[in-house]
C-alpha cells in the first residue's frame, strides 16, 4: 500500500523507519529532513553526517536502520546507492509542560517539544507527484505558515476604474486653506509663548 502511494513502480521494495519522541523540535528537525528528502540514499548520508545540526545524528541513524530495513527485505541490495529517499517526514510529538519562577510571583511555562520522525526508501526515484505531496503535506499540517506562504500572499487585483463596481470610492479629503494654515500656526506660535 504504502508502495503504491510513493513510487510509479507497485513492484518497487519499499522500506521504512520510524524515530518517535525525539527531543528535537519538530520545526529544527525538519531543516534536517528537508535536505535529504528525494535524494540518493548515499548521498543523504554524507549530507547528514557532516550538518551541524543537532538533529542531524539522529537522522543519520535512522537513515542507516532504513537502508538496513530495505537490505533485509530484498538481499540483492549491497549498498546505499542503490537506494532512494522518497519520503521523509517529521511530525509534532508529545510536548511537556514545565514551569519556571518569574518575577512578581508569576509562573512562565516552558513547552519542551519533541518529534516523530519517518524515513522511507526505495529502490526506485519517488515520481514528482509523490514529491510534490510530501511538500504540500508539509504546508497544510502547518496552517499559520500556509498563510505566510509567497502563494497565499498573492491576491487578485480589482480593477480600480471609477466604471467598476468593485472599485472603493476613496472619501475626498477637503483641501485647506491658507486661512486655515495661518490660524493653526497663530495658535501653535501663542502655545509656545505662553509655555516660555
Amino acid at each position: 500500500m504504502i508502495g503504491e502511494q510513493l513510487v510509479a513502480n507497485t513492484d518497487a521494495l519499499v522500506a521504512r523507519a520510524v524515530l518517535r519522541d525525539i527531543r528535537h523540535t519538530p520545526q529544527k528537525a525538519r531543516r534536517i529532513v528537508d535536505l535529504v528528502r528525494g535524494m540518493r540514499a548515499d548521498e543523504a548520508l554524507n549530507v547528514l553526517k557532516f550538518a551541524p545540526q543537532a538533529a542531524g545524528a539522529d537522522v543519520y541513524s535512522l537513515l542507516n536502520s532504513a537502508i538496513a530495513n530495505a537490505k533485509q527485505q530484498n538481499p540483492a541490495i549491497r549498498d546505499a546507492s542503490e537506494l532512494w529517499v522518497v519520503e521523509a517526514l517529521v511530525d509534532e510529538g508529545r510536548t511537556m509542560k514545565r514551569f519556571r519562577p518569574r518575577a512578581q510571583g508569576r509562573g512562565f511555562r516552558i513547552l519542551k517539544r519533541s518529534s516523530h520522525i519517518s524515513v522511507v526508501v526505495s529502490d526506485t526515484k519517488a515520481t514528482s507527484k509523490s514529491l510534490s505531496r510530501t511538500s504540500t503535506k508539509a504546508q497544510t499540517r502547518n496552517p499559520k505558515r500556509s498563510e505566510k506562504s509567497p502563494l497565499a500572499a498573492t491576491q487578485v487585483v480589482a480593477d480600480k476604474s471609477p466604471l467598476s463596481p468593485t472599485a472603493v470610492q476613496q472619501p475626498e479629503v477637503k483641501a485647506t486653506t491658507a486661512k486655515t494654515t495661518a490660524k493653526k500656526t497663530a495658535k501653535k506660535t501663542a502655545a509656545k509663548g505662553a509655555s516660555n
